[in-house]
């Protein structure tokens, strides 16, 4: 299911993400609010009262467990965001973020990634095979164009809310975590390039996508210019080699 993909669920992911609106089913894009959300409840796929991220048919996770997979990951960031808080009231701070939440959600899941955290000032969506198809760190790119884009970062008067972009392509644990009577279970990505990806996106600028030599060469040609750069990554001996895209 993971690295070949299923014709149903991911026709379904496709049918339900067209259905407004945001929040929606982690699993299978099922939305919880507006008329969409509406329909949802009307053939039962009503948000979980257990674990909100999920709806009722996909909360339910009898054996946690998953595979090594190679996908590709974006990390969002907020550049800045306690010094934006600092400037406006708390209520303002979090309908920034919320607008963010809204915003990138609604990006990836356009371009068949699962969004698998929303927390704090950041954004994660994983691009894993079975569902974003072979094509997966080119979508990843592209969602990432697409992000910058829809927070303005290409306006004349600049972006909305600051944004830098990690995008990297590589092998890790994909599947469901947790479960223990203290640990909600989930569906997520562990492993080192999880993290190669959060340490990229810690250091892109505002306005940056830096993708990794593994996701550039995945993604092939097409993106417009690209500045290259040699990073310290933390944990990491030596310099990483990431190229810049500034669309």
């Amino acid at each position: 299911m993971l690295t070949q993909g299923d014709n149903v669920p991911h026709r379904l992911r496709r049918f339900l993400a067209l259905l407004p609106s945001s929040p929606r089913c982690k699993l299978c894009n099922a939305p919880f609010k507006g008329w969409g959300g509406y329909s949802m409840h009307l053939v039962g796929r009503d948000q979980s009262r257990f674990n909100p991220r999920y709806c009722e048919p996909c909360e339910v996770f009898d054996h946690p467990g998953g595979a090594e997979v190679e996908l590709t990951m974006l990390f969002a960031d907020v550049r800045g965001s306690s010094k934006l808080a600092e400037q406006m009231s708390a209520l303002q701070f979090s309908q920034l973020i919320n607008r963010f939440y809204v915003v990138a959600t609604d990006v990836l899941v356009r371009h068949d990634a699962m969004v698998d955290r929303l927390i704090g000032d950041e954004v994660v969506g994983l691009f894993v095979p079975g569902l974003a198809g072979p094509q997966h760190a080119r979508l990843a790119v592209q969602a990432a164009c697409s992000l910058l884009q829809k927070t303005g970062h290409q306006d004349r008067e600049g972006p909305w809310i600051p944004v830098g972009i990690g995008v990297h392509t590589g092998k890790a644990f994909v599947g469901v975590v947790g479960g223990s009577e203290d640990q909600p279970t989930d569906f997520t990505a562990l492993g080192d390039n999880v993290n190669i990806t959060a340490g990229l996106a810690d250091q892109a600028g505002t306005g940056e996508i830096l993708i990794s030599r593994a996701a550039y060469e995945a993604a092939g040609q097409g993106f417009g210019p690209t500045e290259h750069r040699e990073l310290a990554l933390k944990g990491k001996d030596g310099a990483f080699e990431v190229y810049v895209l500034k669309p």
